[in-house]
C-alpha cells in the first residue's frame, strides 16, 4: 500500500456550500446562456425537491417553488482543488492534482508519522469533514488503480498486486478510467466488467483501440509507472468568497471570515509556515475596494487565532458602502516556530497563552495598547524606564547591570508622587539616596520601605533638606 486516492466527486458544490450559512438549504449551480440555464449540480436538499443536474432553470422554477442559485464557474473549482492539494501537502511531499475532482498522496512514507493507514485515514477524513468537502478514500499500490478504484469504493485499502488485480477485474467499464467512447465500444462488445477486457488478446486491442487504452491498462496493473506532475504549495495565498448580496454590518461578514481565515490555516500547516501580515479586501460596487490591514507581532497559523484578529480590525473598519465580496491575500509567508513549551506543561488546558492574549488585546483595544518596556540608564526611579512597542520590547530591553549596593523597588510606582498625610509612617529599611538629573529636573531624595498607619507597605522619600515631610512614591504587594 503505496498510494492513496482522495476522490472529491462534488467539489464545485462543497466549494459553493461552504459560502452559505445554511448549506442544507435547496441549493442548485446554474450556468449557461441567458436564454437557457441550466442546473450544474444540486445538493441533497434540493434533489429532494427533485432537482436535478441538466434540467433547465426553467423546468427547476417550475418543479420547486423556491431554491438558492449561485453561478457555476470552473475557476472557482480549480482554485478548491489546489486548496485542498495545499492542506495534503501537510501530509506528504508527493501530491498530484492531475486527475481532476482528485488528489493522489503517496503515504508510504508517512505512515511512521501518522501512524498505520487506519488512523491516517480516520485524521484524513475528519479534517476534510471539517473543511467542508465530501470524498471518498482509496489506497492501492499504484495511483492509477487508487484512482479508478476510487470510482467504484470507498475506504477500500488493498496492500498486494493479487489483491488490486482481483478488485480491478470487478470494476465496470464505464467506471474503470477509460474514455467515454472508449467505455462505450466496450460495452457494445458485450464487455461489462476490466476482467474481461483483460482477457483480450492484446494485439486485438492494439489494432481496434487507441494506444492510449493498453497503456491504461499497463498503468492499472502495475506494470507501467506513471508519470505524475508533483504539487508544489505556492509563495502567497489569495481567496475569494462573493457574498451574492450587499452586507452592511460586519456580524454578516463573520461567517466568510471564518471560512477564509480556516483555508488560510490550513494552507500555512500544509507548507508547514506562518503569516506575520495579510489583509482583507471589502469589495463595493463601483467602489474602490475597503483594505483592512492584518499585522501580528510574530508568525501565527492557528486558525482561532487569526479569525479573532481579522474580526478585530472588520470591527473597527468603516465601509463607503455594501460589501459585495470578501477575499483574504497574505504575500509574506514567514516560516513558522511554535512556541516553546515544557514537557509537562502546567499551563491549564483553558489557559491562553500570553502570544495569543497580546495579539487579541492589540486587535481589540489597538496596536497602542499593549506595549513593553525598556530600561532607560536614569537613577531616577520616574526615568529609569520607557515604554516600547511590543514588537521591540525583547530586543529593546538589555539585561540589567547588577547595582552596587542592595536595593527594594515597588512593583507598583505612581506616576506622580503624593505627599502622606498623618502620622509619620514607621520605617522597615534604612533610607536610600538618590540623586540625579542635574541636566533637566535634579532630585535629591531619601528613600525607603514603611509601613503606613493602615497596614500596607509604600517606598516612600523625604527631599534632602526639605521640611522633613513624606511623598508615597510607589506601593509593594
Amino acid at each position: 500500500m503505496h498510494w492513496a486516492c482522495i476522490l472529491l466527486p462534488q467539489l464545485a458544490l462543497d466549494g459553493a456550500l461552504r459560502r452559505c450559512a445554511d448549506p442544507d438549504a435547496p441549493l442548485a449551480l446554474v450556468a449557461g446562456t441567458q436564454q437557457r440555464r441550466v442546473l450544474q449540480a444540486v445538493n441533497p436538499a434540493g434533489r429532494a425537491l427533485g432537482l436535478r443536474r441538466g434540467m433547465t432553470l426553467n423546468a427547476a422554477q417550475a418543479l420547486a417553488g423556491s431554491f438558492a442559485t449561485l453561478e457555476h464557474d470552473p475557476n472557482d473549482e480549480a482554485r478548491w482543488h489546489q486548496l485542498l492539494a495545499a492542506w495534503a501537502y501537510r501530509f506528504s511531499s508527493q501530491v498530484s492534482v492531475q486527475y481532476g475532482h482528485a488528489l493522489i498522496v503517496e503515504i508510504e512514507g508517512s505512515l511512521g508519522l501518522f501512524g498505520p493507514w487506519p488512523r491516517f485515514e480516520a485524521r484524513l477524513r475528519e479534517e476534510l469533514t471539517q473543511l467542508g468537502f465530501r470524498h471518498r478514500i482509496v489506497a492501492a499500490p499504484n495511483p492509477a488503480a487508487a484512482r479508478a478504484l476510487a470510482n467504484a469504493h470507498d475506504g477500500l485499502a488493498v496492500a498486494g498486486i493479487a489483491p488490486m488485480r482481483h478488485a480491478l477485474g470487478q470494476l465496470p467499464v464505464q467506471r474503470a478510467g477509460f474514455a467515454p467512447e472508449v467505455a462505450t465500444a466496450f460495452q457494445r462488445m458485450g464487455l461489462r466488467t476490466l476482467r474481461q477486457v483483460m482477457a483480450l488478446p492484446r494485439d486485438g486491442l492494439a489494432r481496434r483501440f487507441p494506444a492510449d487504452v493498453l497503456r491504461h491498462l499497463d498503468a492499472l496493473m502495475g506494470e507501467r509507472e506513471l508519470a505524475l506532475a508533483w504539487y508544489r504549495p505556492p509563495d502567497r495565498f489569495a481567496m475569494r468568497i462573493e457574498l451574492g448580496y450587499e452586507v452592511e454590518s460586519s456580524q454578516a461578514l463573520l461567517f466568510p471570515l471564518r471560512r477564509l481565515t480556516a483555508d488560510l490555516a490550513a494552507f500555512l500547516a500544509g507548507r508547514d509556515g506562518g503569516v506575520q501580515r495579510f489583509a482583507l479586501h471589502l469589495e463595493h460596487e463601483g467602489r474602490a475596494d475597503t483594505v483592512v490591514p492584518i499585522g501580528l507581532l510574530a508568525p501565527e497559523r492557528d486558525a482561532a487565532l487569526l479569525f479573532e484578529l481579522a474580526r478585530g480590525r472588520l470591527e473597527q473598519a468603516q465601509t463607503p458602502a455594501p460589501v459585495r465580496a470578501v477575499a483574504l491575500l497574505a504575500e509574506e509567508l514567514p516560516p513558522f516556530v511554535p512556541a516553546h513549551r515544557e514537557l509537562f506543561d502546567e499551563r491549564p488546558q483553558q489557559a491562553t497563552s500570553w502570544e495569543q492574549l497580546r495579539e487579541r488585546l492589540r486587535a481589540r483595544l489597538g496596536e497602542d495598547a499593549v506595549h513593553g518596556l525598556s530600561i532607560h540608564e536614569d537613577h531616577r526611579p520616574e526615568a529609569a524606564w520607557r515604554a516600547v512597542s511590543a514588537a521591540s520590547s525583547k530586543r529593546s530591553m538589555p539585561p540589567p547591570a547588577p547595582p552596587a549596593m542592595p536595593s527594594i523597588r515597588p512593583g507598583w510606582l505612581l506616576a506622580t508622587p503624593i505627599p502622606l498625610r498623618g502620622a509619620a509612617p514607621r520605617l522597615l529599611t534604612a533610607p536610600e539616596r538618590i540623586e540625579s538629573g542635574w541636566w533637566n529636573g535634579d532630585i535629591r531624595r531619601d528613600y525607603a520601605v514603611a509601613q503606613l498607619s493602615s497596614g500596607q507597605r509604600a517606598w516612600v522619600y523625604q527631599p534632602v533638606g526639605g521640611d522633613g515631610g513624606y511623598w508615597l512614591h510607589g506601593w509593594f504587594a
